[in-house]
């Protein structure tokens, strides 16, 4: 399984693959997806991470779904399982703007906690019993 260090590179030859075989040069599908130029190149070297609003704009200037894109970019799980970032990105009633923010705020959140978490519980989910303090402990 890719690790999310992996996805970036791997989405943007996934991206420049479909690109290439539409026929169609990067100036062109940065045109059509409403971003610029050296943006998509990084994004296809994977040196950025692309936001789901992103994904979603290259998606349809692919003619690709959006969750096909949203799952290679592990944005959804295998089962189509939207999460946090993909469920932002499609939301109608938000502009742009809030759904940048959102997502900058949302991943902020999430490598806070895990950087917080130590290094043996990063894999392991908590139990009740880890968060409910004890009798003894209530005291």
């Amino acid at each position: 399984m890719a690790t999310p260090k992996d996805l970036p590179e791997d989405l943007g030859g996934f991206i420049r693959d479909l690109r290439q075989t539409a026929k169609i040069s990067l100036r062109q599908l940065a045109d059509k997806a409403g971003v610029s130029n050296p943006y998509l190149s990084q994004i296809e070297r994977g040196l950025r991470k692309p936001s789901a609003e992103v994904l979603q704009q290259i998606a349809s200037a692919l003619r690709v779904s959006t969750p096909a894109m949203y799952l290679r970019a592990g944005l959804l799980d295998s089962e189509g399982q939207q999460g946090v970032l993909a469920a932002i990105a499609v939301d109608p009633e938000l502009t742009i703007a809030q759904k940048q923010s959102l997502s900058q705020i949302y991943e902020t959140f999430r490598n806070e906690n895990a950087r917080d978490r130590p290094a043996d519980k990063a894999a392991e989910p908590e139990t009740e019993s880890e968060t409910t303090p004890t009798v003894e402990e209530q005291k």
